[in-house]
């Protein structure tokens, strides 16, 4: 047998697995979606999540023996408490009486001051609960405690370092990484309910609509009409 009879059966021989190549690179490509590469997840928001969790606002009002009524400054801290609490939309505010101190007396006579005041700044009377607590033997300014509970949203505690960061064969970020920014990030939501459930859709304003449509129909402009407050950048 010759060697021109050999090459044909040779090159014959090639083409199918030419052929059976590029049918493989043909289906690379067309699951490129799903090809999976050996990267490691690294997300700070969930190492550091943002959870809503019920606490405790409270204050206290220090009571000296000799009061009968609030002081200027305990008063403030009271009207800001109850401003507070009503931007809050709590329910009810617990008011708790030392006894069983050396000043129970005068927390007695002061804690009526403090609904008195609580009152005056629009918290309702069926809000407050009055409380007793144990101070029994306590001889100093024992203190009349006010408190609600709210909802908050925090995260967990930053400033935690359980791997070495000399450790980086994985090329992830440190674990503390973002914790100060989702901290900062929950301390700025003003209702932590919306991270929960959304807000339910507020009633549309049937006068505007009314107004742009008559517009409309009239071929006139349905925009509002510009304030004189608006600054123009156009130098």
């Amino acid at each position: 047998m010759t060697t021109q009879t050999l090459l044909p059966r040779r090159i014959a021989g090639v083409r199918p697995a030419l052929a059976g190549a590029a049918l493989a690179l043909l289906a690379g490509c067309a699951n490129v979606h799903h090809v999976e590469v050996g990267a490691i997840p690294d997300d700070y928001r969930t190492r550091h999540p943002i959870i809503v969790s019920q606490a405790e606002t409270a204050i206290d009002i220090p009571v000296t023996t000799s009061q009968d009524r609030l002081t200027l400054s305990s008063r403030s801290r009271v009207r800001e408490f109850a401003q507070e609490f009503r931007v809050q939309k709590i329910d009810t505010m617990r008011v708790l009486v030392p006894y069983g101190s050396v000043n129970e007396r005068a927390a007695e006579a002061v804690s009526r001051d403090v609904v008195k005041t609580l009152r005056q700044y629009h918290v309702g009377r069926g809000q407050i609960i009055i409380s007793p607590y144990s101070a029994v033997g306590d001889t100093g300014p024992t203190p009349i405690r006010l408190a609600y509970s709210t909802l908050v949203a925090k995260t967990g505690p930053c400033g935690r370092w359980p791997e070495d960061l000399a450790d980086t064969s994985e090329n992830k970020n440190y674990f503390n990484f973002g914790c100060a920014s989702q901290q900062n990030l929950a301390a700025q939501i003003a209702d932590p309910r919306d991270l929960l459930a959304p807000r339910g859709i507020d009633p549309s304003d049937p006068e505007r609509r009314t107004t742009v449509i008559d517009k409309y129909r009239n071929g006139e402009n349905t925009s509002a009409a510009e304030q004189d407050a608006l600054s123009n950048y156009d130098w």
